[in-house]
């Protein structure tokens, strides 16, 4: 029933990209960028150093040696740089006195030193080039969230909004997996991209390649331009600290240049806004600032009082315990194709988790334990079962244990110790605290049918504690 065709049937190649074209440029007006700033960018990297060969000034502006060897003479020409020597094939450079002046007075704005930028004309066609389009089955999703129990009803919704168009809405009540699985989304992708070390635009430069957002491949191929980097589709995550300038170019007064916003850097990956309406802007403000690129896969940025284009080809993916009703209006909503539900657990689908949880932590389990831990817990707030809650019982019973000495192995009486410790106690009866965006699994609302018990992991009661298993194979 569930072993699909391919979805989409593309990948890079077939969709006639060659990550490979991205050609080294040979010449100054290859580059597409300006001749002062190549020669700013050149004097500054000399002058840092004191005097450098031109290999080295190459390999540092990540730009071929006839290149540099034809700023450099330009430069020579003008009395701002001069040869001291060589070193087996390659001068020796260092700026002259009036060189060195030169460079201060240009470095009053911009103090940059590293690759040189590619031109905003070169990086939208290459973004446009890597859209992805993907080979994807309920298989290999399915291996992709290997690490979560998760029906294969949620994963027949998911395999579509990834592989279509627009951005995926993720809701549902807290705790039930919602941050899990927006975190994991990128699995399903398994090509690289090229992203650009920073951009030139106006003649300012701004800076793309973060190496907490990227990550490069082990071997660079030695055929493309050095001013891009070969990485994993990046995956951007923000959650409540996010606002609304982290959206916009940041000025970095130290040296002169711009950091990319947030979804500049997630071009061809996916950007997660985790627990949406609970930022410093309103809901109201966040959606406005998505309309047009996720309309038009284009975004406006602000640079010097000009506005610019960029491309946006970002997978956005909003998720949220809050109603949609209370954040956002239906135009707005019209433009979200994807919306899935995640909802709360199954009692199989939750021993299922307290099963591997247990076992990654070495956790002992009585097949009592795993019925009183959901008695208590459906005894308490709106009594649906939470995924979040195995992990939380282990490291509270290993800690208890290890207070008291004794082998951790979980039974009722201990359950019992844990969750009297876990659950907030008052006076009066109250809402209790929301639980922590960290789950596995789906139920489905009422009109969407129900959610099939058996998780979908190529899982037996081989991998389960000897309690648990007999409790299983008895079911």
């Amino acid at each position: 029933m569930h072993d699909r065709e391919t979805i989409t049937p593309s990948d890079a190649r077939a969709a006639g990209r060659d990550q490979t074209d991205v050609r080294p440029p040979t010449n100054v007006g290859a580059t597409g960028l300006p001749l002062n700033l190549i020669e700013d960018i050149l004097m500054r990297t000399v002058v840092a150093a004191g005097q450098a060969t031109t290999l080295e000034v190459a390999e540092r502006m990540h730009c071929s040696s006839p290149i540099i060897d034809s700023v450099v003479q330009s430069l020579r020409d003008r009395g701002l740089i001069e040869y001291r020597g060589m070193v087996g094939l390659s001068y020796v450079l260092a700026a002259t006195d009036a060189g060195g002046h030169y460079s201060i007075r240009r470095s009053t704005e911009c103090r940059y030193v590293g690759p040189l930028p590619v031109p905003l004309e070169q990086y939208s066609p290459v973004v446009r080039a890597q859209t992805p389009q993907l080979f994807l089955n309920q298989d290999k999703l399915t291996r992709a969230f290997s690490d979560l129990v998760i029906s294969p009803e949620l994963i027949d919704q998911l395999g579509p909004a990834i592989c279509g168009d627009g951005a995926i809405f993720l809701y549902g009540p807290p705790g039930t997996g919602k941050s899990s699985i927006a975190e994991r989304l990128i699995r399903a992708y398994e090509d690289t991209v090229l992203i650009p070390y920073c951009l030139e635009v106006q003649g300012q430069i701004i800076t793309v390649f973060d190496p907490v957002t990227h990550e490069p491949v082990a071997e660079q191929p030695r055929d493309i331009d050095r001013r891009w980097v070969l990485c994993q589709r990046p995956a951007v995550i923000a959650g409540g600290e996010l606002h609304l300038g982290m959206l916009d170019l940041a000025l970095d007064a130290d040296v002169g240049t711009y950091s990319a916003p947030l979804q500049l850097k997630a071009n061809n990956g996916i950007f997660v806004i985790d627990d949406f309406g609970r930022q410093a802007m309103t809901p109201e403000q966040m959606l406005n600032r998505w309309i047009i690129p996720l309309d038009r896969q284009v975004d406006y940025l602000t640079l010097i009082g000009r506005k610019f284009q960029v491309p946006f080809e970002v997978k956005v993916t909003l998720s949220t315990n809050l109603s949609p009703e209370a954040l956002g209006d239906e135009a707005f909503f019209r433009r979200i194709h994807n919306k899935v539900y995640i909802g709360c657990m199954t009692d199989q689908q939750f021993d299922w988790v307290l099963a591997r949880v247990a076992k990654a932590k070495k956790i002992g389990v009585t097949a009592d334990a795993a019925v009183r831990l959901r008695q208590v817990t459906r005894g308490h707030g709106d009594g649906e079962l939470r995924a979040y809650l195995p992990g939380v019982v282990c490291k509270l019973a290993t800690a208890i244990c290890r207070y008291e000495g004794i082998p951790v192995r979980l039974t009722p009486e201990l359950v019992d110790r844990v969750l009297d410790l876990y659950f907030a106690k008052t006076d009066s009866p109250a809402a209790p605290a929301q639980a922590p965006e960290r789950a596995h699994v789906e139920k489905r609302p009422k009109a969407m049918g129900p959610v099939a018990a058996a998780p979908p992991l190529p899982m037996t009661t081989a991998d389960l504690p000897p309690e648990l298993a007999s409790k299983q194979a008895a079911v």
